[in-house]
């Protein structure tokens, strides 16, 4: 599925850093953007982009009226920022809209921003977790800690049911904490202390590998989509200069490592995310500031 056959895709949550950055790649790559976003500012809706609420399906299914496919990033992004009830019940009902409203409208595909949370995240001492494993893979998969994290696994559950009710392809993108190159200079600041980013096993992804990752879900052949796949998406590396072996044997000491790990390799498993969308991370920290 190449541009010139899906030549129009509905971003949703357009104006947040992801959404950037994926309307940028996609313009790049010749597609036409139709791009939504309940916070758009006055300059986005003048050049096109359409104020919406997503919690209501009136408005989830306008937004995909003439469209080809959908990536739906918008979502509250995080745990903490509201109480954990509305964060759940204004996820579950933009995440079943969207959905529903994209086998309303025959969409050929849905790519949507799940997280890295659904994984465990946070590993803390607060919630007594610690991964069982490392890297952290798919199997690890489904242990939610909040709230947010219950809300992206349910709605995991309604995207499989809709994908296999509408026959539709649906990707569940399990993103890692996401970053622009501006955020990179606050990552020495973590160095010294090696529980301090332990949380998510010191992981992040640039955002321009986030916009990679839509791309490519957007034309990963559908044979390969079976079951509503959720992708963990993550940088290649981690965000510490110490290699990731050690660091890991100290924070996490009886933890397993299921096989050889290089020097500063991410613990977050990438392997089926490359296997099934050509995912390939091209963007770390350590191209935009020094490592020690």
């Amino acid at each position: 599925m190449a541009a010139s056959t899906m030549q129009r895709i509905c971003v949703t949550g357009a104006s947040g850093k992801a959404g950037r950055a994926v309307v940028r790649d996609l313009l790049e790559h010749g597609y036409d953007v139709a791009a939504t976003d309940i916070s758009s500012s006055r300059e986005d809706v003048e050049n096109g982009a359409v104020r919406a609420d997503l919690t209501d399906y009136g408005q989830a299914l306008q937004v995909l009226k003439d469209v080809d496919a959908v990536i739906h990033l918008a979502n509250i992004p995080a745990p903490g920022i509201y109480t954990p009830a509305v964060t759940f019940n204004t996820n579950m009902a933009m995440n079943f809209n969207i959905f529903h409203a994209a086998a309303s409208c025959g969409l050929s595909r849905v790519v949507w921003a799940s997280s890295e949370t659904t994984l465990g995240l946070p590993f803390t001492v607060a919630n007594g977790l610690s991964p069982r494993y490392a890297p952290v893979d798919e199997d690890h998969y489904p242990v939610p800690t909040t709230t947010y994290a219950l809300s992206k696994v349910a709605s995991e559950t309604i995207a499989g049911h809709i994908a296999q009710w509408s026959g539709i392809p649906f990707v569940a993108l399990r993103f890692s904490n996401i970053m622009d190159p501006d955020d990179y200079r606050a990552f020495p600041s973590v160095w010294a202390d090696p529980h301090a980013r332990k949380w998510n096993l010191w992981g992040y992804v640039d955002g321009r590998d986030v916009a990679s990752a839509c791309r490519l879900s957007l034309t990963a052949p559908s044979e390969a989509l079976a079951g509503s796949p959720g992708l963990i998406i993550a940088a290649a590396d981690t965000v510490m200069n110490r290699p990731s072996a050690a660091l890991f044997g100290e924070v996490f000491p009886g933890v397993p490592l299921t096989r050889d790990i290089g020097e500063f390799e991410t613990l977050l498993a990438i392997d089926l995310a490359r296997e099934v969308i050509g995912y390939e991370p091209r963007h770390s920290w350590r191209d935009h500031i020094p490592r020690s």
